[in-house]
């Protein structure tokens, strides 16, 4: 492949997603700054190793090289330090007695969906943003996280579980 094919192919199946590479990473990292970096150095990754992409993907391709800078570049360890914690009632999988979510739904804004993603989790955070926001299938987020698709779902799962809690907590505040 010369260089203007690769970068012609690059242009094609990489440039256009980069709207989600920074969505995904300013969700994982939570700063517009950080999320900036870490596109910045994905993408100069997913070029340098362009000629080894192999297959017609290229979101699910960049959105890895995104997830895999944000850990690789200590962000993460970052974060885990701003985590909310184990909680037994928020984390037990059970599901509400009487899940209002059809109400709380009409009257939530998008502030607050965005604030109560934030307040997620990263392992839940990211699999619902990559699914909710990204709109990727259960085996793209599997290929980008390096993880069984049974974990996906379960993590998937629980997010969503853990968003409506939140949800629900905020409007019971109100």
């Amino acid at each position: 492949m010369t260089d203007v094919d690769k970068e012609m192919r690059f242009r094609t199946l990489v440039m256009p997603h980069m709207n989600a590479a920074f969505n995904l990473a300013r969700w994982l990292t939570r700063s517009d700054l950080d999320a900036e970096d870490i596109v910045q150095e994905a993408c100069l990754r997913a070029y340098k190793f362009f000629g080894s992409f192999q297959g017609d993907d290229g979101k699910a391709w960049l959105l890895t090289i995104v997830r895999n800078t944000f850990y690789s570049d200590g962000k993460h360890r970052q974060m885990q330090a701003q985590s909310v914690p184990f909680d037994d009632e928020l984390h037990d999988g059970a599901a509400p007695d009487n899940p209002p979510e059809v109400a709380w739904m009409q009257r939530v804004t998008l502030r607050q969906v965005w604030q109560a993603i934030e307040a997620l989790p990263l392992e839940f955070r990211e699999v619902v943003v990559m699914r909710e926001l990204e709109e990727l299938s259960y085996k793209q987020i599997a290929a980008v996280a390096g993880l069984p698709i049974g974990t996906v779902m379960s993590r998937l799962a629980r997010g969503r579980r853990q968003l409506a809690q939140l949800l629900a907590q905020e409007e019971r505040g109100r």
